[in-house]
């Protein structure tokens, strides 16, 4: 036997505690296992999504374990990530936590908040892109603006607030960033984008307009408009909302889409490729989905070439409908997202995904409208992904899918329908992609 300690462990890709040794082969023991990882951890283990199962067959042979148990000792893997090999866990690293791989591979880059790199209130898709990038790259957007091209601080007035929302009619207030170009992105093609940290910062606010706006779900019942600062404990990742009502964070981007279509009718568009950033629509946009947190996937259609994304209007928590206009209204100290281009999966609808959902979106001016837009998605999206017929899509949706208000208050109401993964069995959920 070589003494030789790179000879030593090569036969199991180096992991210590594996190897041969005087005849003996080593390996994690089961029990050893059974100690480290908590039923949840097992749980999502045992469901994994996906799996490099060609890349998992020699290590499977030199472990003298079926795939099955070198996939059970999973968790202790992970914690051994420092001195494995990256073949092997290249083997493990598609385990899908929500609809999308875990960050690897491809480039980072950076996206600054300027004013060469921000526009206020619009989705420009004329512009020319102020970064591409290649799918599977990551894009980091280090302090995000505030609404107002960053004039919206502690303090403002909301007579201030509604005096920049009149002197720019027909934009939103949002501080919008991009374009973002994805080199060989097609009309068709589908964009996901995967939300990897969020971090908001230690202030934010919610208001509501004057009446005389006619923002909020209620404009005539509040005529004098109101702020409210809030305090936000990144740490504890809670904000105080009064001495004895404290809010849990769940920070997201309300807003994330791509350059809206020319060939159809958009809600808000302002000239020929410019819409605002007020209202959401097939491009995404201002959904304001509060399940888009870390760890979730936001699918696009592609609408022009290279996608062209924007992101803005950064939330540190919300409720379902936004009713009063705003969410818990601030920046971001830190948004990073990876983006996959898959190309031509057939949707014409944003989708999202985490770790419990698939959900379907509809947005339209009307509310009934866009909740029968967003249950013919998700009809759709049964037949086609689950095997159903319409009948029995239609019928499982009535039973098993809650449809949800996602908000009142941008022109376009929004409804998404969230399709539990955990009603499928386990190979069945393991084949459903929305991509």
């Amino acid at each position: 036997m070589s003494n030789n300690k790179s000879e030593r462990f090569r036969p199991c890709g180096g992991l210590l505690g594996c190897g041969d040794d005087g005849g003996r082969q080593y390996m994690v023991e089961p029990d050893a296992v059974d100690a480290a990882l908590a039923g949840a951890t097992r749980d999502r283990l045992e469901n994994m999504d996906e799996l490099n199962q060609d890349a998992l067959q020699p290590y499977a042979a030199t472990y003298r374990v079926s795939r099955r148990r070198l996939v059970g000792a999973g968790g202790v893997l992970g914690l051994l990530a420092a001195i494995a090999p990256t073949s092997l866990l290249a083997a493990c690293s598609t385990l899908r936590s929500s609809g999308a791989s875990a960050a690897s591979g491809g480039r980072t880059h950076v996206v600054e908040s300027s004013q060469e790199t921000v526009r206020l209130g619009t989705f420009d898709g004329t512009r020319t892109d102020i970064l591409q990038i290649d799918s599977g790259d990551t894009v980091v957007y280090p302090n995000t603006w505030t609404h107002f091209t960053n004039r919206f601080q502690p303090g403002v007035s909301i007579a201030q607030l509604a005096q920049w929302r009149r002197d720019n009619p027909g934009k939103g207030p949002h501080s919008i960033v991009g374009p973002v170009g994805v080199k060989g992105a097609r009309l068709g093609d589908m964009l996901a984008v995967r939300f990897l940290k969020l971090t908001p910062l230690e202030w934010g606010a919610n208001l509501n307009n004057p009446g005389e706006l006619k923002t909020g779900a209620l404009p005539d019942e509040f005529p004098e408009g109101s702020i409210r600062f809030i305090d936000i404990d990144t740490a504890r990742k809670v904000a105080k909302f009064s001495p004895s009502i404290t809010l849990p964070l769940g920070p997201f981007q309300g807003t994330f889409g791509v350059a809206a279509p020319e060939d159809r009718e958009v809600v808000g568009r302002i000239a020929p490729g410019v819409v605002s950033s007020v209202a959401p629509g097939q491009h995404a946009g201002n959904l304001d989905l509060k399940e888009l947190q870390e760890g979730s996937t936001l699918y696009i259609p592609v609408w022009q070439p290279g996608g062209k994304i924007f992101t803005g209007d950064s939330h540190a928590l919300q409720g379902d409908g936004e009713v009063n206009l705003t969410a818990l209204e601030t920046g971001m100290q830190e948004v990073r997202v990876q983006v996959q281009l898959h190309e031509r999966p057939g949707w014409e609808w944003p989708f999202a995904e985490t770790d419990t959902h698939w959900i379907a979106l509809g947005v339209h001016r009307d509310l009934n409208e866009a909740f029968r837009i967003a249950l013919r998605n998700t009809i759709a999206f049964l037949s086609r992904r689950a095997n159903l017929t319409r009948h029995d899509a239609y019928g499982l949706a009535s039973m098993a899918v809650n449809f949800r208000i996602t908000q009142v208050v941008d022109v376009n109401q929004g409804v998404h329908a969230m399709i539990p993964k955990d009603i499928f069995a386990r190979d069945l959920r393991q084949s459903i992609r929305v991509v």
